[in-house]
């Protein structure tokens, strides 16, 4: 399948406009819905930090949450084809970024920490192994360009009686 290509179409619209458009950096919100396809709106905002509403989805966590997810479905995808039986999935990830003197920024890293419960008497040394191959699998991982560390800790169902 190597050479296919895949296009990605969202929409975003800017729901933050609060009377007096962009007139001042305080006037008006970061408010906005990212939309794709008939799925359920996303609703988004900047980071508190820049005045963002933290009820609200922001765009450095939406790509910490990207990577984890990707990430995932490729360790799953590993898994059912290597005769490792994944119970539970579990990520709490979490991203460093840094802002820069112009006002910009940039993410210095991502660490995944995924745990998985898999069935007993599996193999957990292959468990464990297959979080780097997941990761070269990753179509997120392989288009950043800032460290992803992944530390997982696998363990076994306790074994039926």
């Amino acid at each position: 399948m190597a050479g296919r290509q895949h296009t990605y179409r969202t929409s975003l619209e800017w729901t933050g406009n609060t009377g007096a458009g962009t007139s001042d950096d305080r006037s008006y919100s970061r408010d906005h819905t990212i939309r794709a396809g008939t799925k359920p709106a996303l609703p988004g905002s900047s980071d508190p930090a820049f005045r963002g509403d933290p009820a609200r989805w922001n765009p450095e966590e939406l790509l910490v949450a990207a990577l984890s997810a990707c990430h995932q479905l490729a360790y799953l995808h590993l898994c059912a084809r290597h005769g490792i039986t994944v119970t539970a999935y579990r990520d709490d990830a979490e991203g460093e970024m840094v802002e820069t003197a112009d006002g910009g920024g940039h993410f210095t890293r991502v660490v995944l920490k995924p745990k998985v419960l898999v069935r007993a008497g599996d193999d957990v040394g292959l468990a464990a192994r297959l979080h780097h191959d997941a990761h070269q699998l990753c179509f997120i991982a392989s288009s950043i360009n800032f460290p992803v560390a992944c530390g997982p800790n696998i363990s076994e169902e306790a074994a039926r009686t």
